[in-house]
C-alpha cells in the first residue's frame, strides 16, 4: 500500500467538495475533535436562531409564540424535514422526547400489535438504554413476556414465531459495525415480526432508507452527526401503514385528537401526532432547526464517500505509524459505499491501555472517547472534520506512546464520563 504523506492529506482536502462547511461550525483553535459520534460540533447558525427564539418569540410575542411562531406544530413539522435523510414520508416522523422514552413508547405499540407473541429480540452487543427500557417495559407487563439476546450475528436465525419485535441498534455503538437494514427487516417480516431500529449513530452519518427496508419503527437522537446540541431532541418514526394500529402508553394531552377540548377521556390523534406526549421543549427544537438546516444543504452521498474516506485514512495511519503499538482494529476494515453498509462513521481499537491514551490524546487537542472495557472511539463528521486533521492526530497518537503519556497516574482512574 502507498505510503500516506502530509502531501497526500493536503491533496484530499483541496479535492473535498464539503470543506466549505467546515468554517459554519464552531471549532476551537488547536482542537481535533474526533467525537461527533458522541456530540456533535455547534453550528455557528444555532446560538443566532436560539436567541432569536428567546428575544423576538419569547420575548416579543410570549405565549403568542405557540401560534404566531408554530412552536406546538414544530414535532411534526421538524420531523417532516427529517424524514428526508432518513428515507421516510411527511407525517411518518415526530421530533419528541428522549430516545429511550421513545424506545419504550414504540417496543409497547409493537407488543400490543402482536399479542400472542412474547419476545423482545436483540442483540447481545445493543446499547444499554435500549435494553434497560425493555426490561422496565417487561416489569410493567408481568410476567410472560422476554427479552431474548442473542449475538448480533445469530439474530436472524433466531427470528421465530415467539418474536413479537426485532429491537437493533442499527450501528453497533462500539465497533461502528453496522446491520443490514433490509435484510433483518425482511427476515422479521418473514416470521411475522416487526421492526425497532435505533439511528442515533446512523441519521446524519450515512443514508438511511427507513421505507425503502420496509422499516416498522425506528428512533434516534439529534445530538450526535445531526449536531442538534447536548441532549438535543430525539424523534421516532411509525411506518404509515402502522399509524391506525399503533397505540403508544404514554398518552398525555398533546397525542389527543383534541388537547384544547379538555375532554377527561383520552382519544388518540390520527397518525404520526398521537405519538407525541408533552409540551414540546421549543429551545431544543430551535436549535435542532438551525442545524437541520444544514444538514439538508448537505448531499448525503458526499456526506457518506468522505466519511468512508476519513476512516479509511485513519486505520491506514495508524498501522503506518503505530505498527509497533498492539492497537487491534475491532470496526470493520471495509466501510461501503453502497448499500448494506459495513461500518458506520467512526473507528474503534482496542488497547489494553486505550482509556490513558484517549485522556492523554485529549490533554494534547485530539478528542475521542472510550468505552469499557478497552475500546478507543473516533467518530468522523464530514462536514467539519479535513484529512489534514486526521493526519495530525495520528502524529500526536504518536507522541503520546512516545513520551509514555498515557500511563501518567492521573489517567488510572476513569472518570465518571468516559
Amino acid at each position: 500500500m502507498t505510503r500516506v504523506t502530509l502531501d497526500t492529506v493536503r491533496a484530499l482536502d483541496s479535492d473535498d467538495p464539503l470543506a466549505g462547511f467546515r468554517e459554519r461550525f464552531v471549532l476551537p483553535d488547536g482542537v481535533i475533535y474526533l467525537d461527533g459520534n458522541s456530540l456533535g460540533a455547534l453550528p455557528k447558525a444555532v446560538p443566532e436562531r436560539v436567541s432569536a427564539m428567546l428575544h423576538e418569540e419569547w420575548g416579543r410575542h410570549l405565549i403568542g409564540g405557540w401560534l404566531k411562531d408554530g412552536w406546538m406544530e414544530k414535532p411534526l413539522v421538524l420531523g417532516d424535514r427529517l424524514a428526508r435523510l432518513v428515507g421516510a414520508a411527511a407525517g411518518e416522523v415526530a421530533v419528541v422526547d428522549t430516545t429511550s422514552i421513545n424506545v419504550f413508547k414504540l417496543l409497547s405499540a409493537a407488543l400490543a400489535m402482536r399479542p400472542e407473541r412474547t419476545v423482545i429480540l436483540s442483540n447481545a452487543e445493543n446499547f444499554p438504554t435500549d435494553l434497560y427500557m425493555a426490561q422496565g417495559l417487561i416489569r410493567q407487563l408481568g410476567a410472560g413476556h422476554e427479552l431474548r439476546l442473542v449475538p448480533e450475528t445469530e439474530i436472524e436465525d433466531a427470528i421465530d414465531d415467539t418474536v413479537a419485535v426485532v429491537m437493533l441498534t442499527e450501528t453497533n455503538f462500539k465497533t461502528g459495525a453496522v446491520f443490514d437494514m433490509g435484510a433483518v427487516t425482511r427476515a422479521a417480516h418473514a416470521a411475522g415480526a416487526l421492526t425497532l431500529w435505533d439511528l442515533a449513530h446512523s441519521a446524519g452519518a450515512f443514508p438511511v432508507d427507513l421505507n425503502g427496508t420496509a422499516a416498522d419503527f425506528a428512533v434516534g437522537c439529534s445530538y450526535k452527526y445531526l449536531n442538534a446540541g447536548p441532549g438535543g431532541p430525539a424523534w421516532m418514526f411509525v411506518a404509515r401503514r402502522h399509524q391506525e394500529a399503533a397505540h403508544q402508553p404514554l398518552t398525555g394531552w398533546l397525542g389527543h385528537d383534541r388537547p384544547f377540548n379538555f375532554d377527561l377521556e383520552y382519544r388518540p390523534a390520527d397518525g404520526i401526532r398521537r405519538h407525541v406526549c408533552s409540551s414540546p421543549g421549543v429551545l431544543g427544537l430551535v436549535a435542532f432547526e438551525a442545524a437541520l438546516d444544514l444538514m439538508l444543504e448537505a448531499d448525503m452521498t458526499a456526506i457518506r464517500a468522505k466519511s468512508v474516506a476519513l476512516g479509511d485514512l485513519f486505520i491506514q495511519l495508524v498501522e503506518q505509524e503505530c505498527d509497533d503499538a498492539g492497537f487491534r482494529l475491532i470496526s470493520p476494515r471495509a466501510a461501503g459505499l453502497t448499500p448494506p453498509w459495513i461500518r458506520g462513521s467512526q473507528v474503534s481499537f482496542a488497547h489494553p491501555d486505550g482509556y490513558g491514551i484517549v485522556q492523554a490524546l485529549i490533554a494534547r487537542g485530539v478528542v475521542g472517547d472510550f468505552r469499557d472495557p478497552d475500546v478507543m472511539r473516533f467518530g468522523f463528521a464530514p462536514l467539519y472534520q479535513r484529512y489534514e486533521d486526521v493526519w495530525h492526530a495520528i502524529a500526536r497518537l504518536r507522541a503520546v506512546l512516545d513520551g509514555g503519556e498515557h500511563l501518567a497516574e492521573v489517567y488510572r482512574e476513569r472518570a465518571s464520563v468516559t
